[in-house]
């Protein structure tokens, strides 16, 4: 088993939250982990990604290599685009509808949503509203790592462990929110999954 992933965004999304929580339900799992990072201007908007691979046995390159990526995870539809090229054709997109828009120029948001519709059925989350919904705004890197969790190869249950040792120094109540975001996430893929 080995699957790459691709997780996407602009500085202040909470794109290396979303790496830690995986990478610690892997290793928890005895899972093999290799992590790269690319940060951009991060505290000004700019992009951030990370190859995130996790497998049963060695890996031996950082790096995800283009049309090799199982799950494109981006917290941001124009942030999902630039990294088509490295999807797999029968690799998933989970991305955010929700644009941050910092440049001008920036595409119409239908636009990017009818590009990435041509994809191996997206899954698009408005992660802004369900996380209001959730508790906080803050949380839609949690509903996104929801809507995504299917696609990781680590149980819900799992996640959630990571997720409630990640945030347990923040209090009960920031953990409880958190993962109340990551639930309200899973349940819109699955929903999703069943609808198609």
């Amino acid at each position: 088993m080995q699957i790459n992933i691709i997780l996407a965004g602009v500085g202040g999304q909470g794109i290396l939250t979303i790496a830690a929580v995986i990478d610690q339900a892997a290793l928890q799992s005895g899972l093999t982990v290799r992590q790269a990072e690319v940060h951009g201007m991060s505290q000004r908007g700019g992009a951030v990604q990370s190859h995130l691979r996790i497998s049963d046995r060695e890996i031996y390159s950082d790096l995800i290599a283009e049309g090799t990526a199982n799950l494109l995870l981006s917290v941001e539809p124009l942030e999902a685009l630039r990294y088509l090229p490295f999807l797999a054709s029968d690799g998933r997109i989970v991305t955010s509808t929700d644009p941050f828009i910092n440049m001008e120029g920036y595409p119409a948001t239908e636009d990017i949503l009818a590009e990435l519709n041509r994809t191996n059925q997206p899954v698009l989350v408005n992660a802004a509203e369900l996380a209001r919904e959730a508790g906080s705004p803050k949380t839609s890197n949690m509903v996104m790592l929801g809507a995504a969790a299917r696609f990781t190869s680590l149980s819900p249950q799992e996640l959630e462990a990571s997720i409630e040792q990640l945030f347990r120094a923040k209090g009960a109540d920031i953990v409880a929110m958190n993962i109340r975001a990551f639930r309200t996430g899973e349940a819109l893929s699955q929903h999703q999954a069943t609808e198609s």
